[in-house]
């Protein structure tokens, strides 16, 4: 069995993808450096990665993939399943390999993996944009908490960039400890030291403290709207749970 390891990076796989086809060696298991090799292997190889060796790997693709393949491609990197790095190798290979587009031949697994992969990614932006719920910060920010599945923030970046340009806002990813900034004029990705992380960063809820005089008037409104328009005896707590999961509740206002 021959491993590659790498940093875990977009890049980094494109980098292993060059590094295989100029050694002409080509990967059983494509592992991150911090998960422990398997107990049987043959060779490990340590791929560094190197932006003008992905470069060249990424304009390959683009003479190979439509616009919304590679789109589809980089997404997926964002659904941090176990057999993600894997799937998405075998995939630029058969693209590279291949004397005709395969991009829609889904009777080839790798395939169809990868769209039924894209899926899940694009359900999660969609239940993102649902239920992102803002709080008011006392400085005027407007912070969302969220703890998606799939690292699927960045998808979600120009939606509410458009959306509330007129706005400052921090949207936080609790599980994956960083976020986006906008503060009026453009985005910036922000990370915090762990030992400088305030609470809300951690549960996701500001206190009261730190709310905006009126938020908490704001919030009983929402609830009280919420209550209003729930038609008791039509109540469906299962079709509920289908179409607004479990694990948002915690940060959703009217939840609470």
């Amino acid at each position: 069995m021959t491993v590659f390891r790498f940093d875990n990076t977009f890049d980094g796989l494109l980098t292993a993808v060059f590094h295989a086809y100029a050694r002409r060696i080509f990967p059983d298991r494509l592992l991150p450096e911090s998960e422990p090799l398997p107990l049987f292997h043959d060779e490990v190889l340590t791929v560094v990665t190197d932006e003008a060796q992905a470069i060249r790997v990424w304009r390959g693709l683009q003479k190979r993939l439509s616009a919304q393949a590679l789109h589809c491609l980089t997404q997926c990197w964002l659904a941090e399943e176990p057999d993600t790095p894997m799937l998405l190798f075998r995939y630029i290979r058969k693209v590279i390999d291949s004397s005709r587009s395969i991009e829609t031949d889904f009777s080839d697994p790798d395939v169809l993996d990868m769209w039924h992969m894209w899926k899940r990614v694009n359900a999660e932006r969609h239940r993102l944009i649902q239920f992102v719920r803002f709080q008011k910060a006392a400085d005027g920010t407007y912070f969302a908490a969220v703890e998606p599945e799939k690292n699927a923030l960045p998808l979600i970046v120009e939606h509410f960039r458009d959306r509330f340009g007129d706005q400052r806002w921090l949207l936080y990813d609790v599980g994956r400890a960083y976020g986006y900034y906008y503060d009026l004029n453009s985005v910036r990705r922000v990370t915090f030291r762990e030992d400088t992380r305030a609470s809300h960063l951690i549960t996701g809820m500001l206190d009261e403290s730190l709310m905006d005089k009126d938020e908490l008037l704001f919030q009983q409104l929402w609830k009280t709207y919420f209550r209003s328009i729930c038609i008791k005896e039509r109540l469906n707590p299962r079709k509920q749970r289908q179409d607004m999961p479990v694990r948002y509740w915690k940060y959703l206002t009217e939840k609470q």
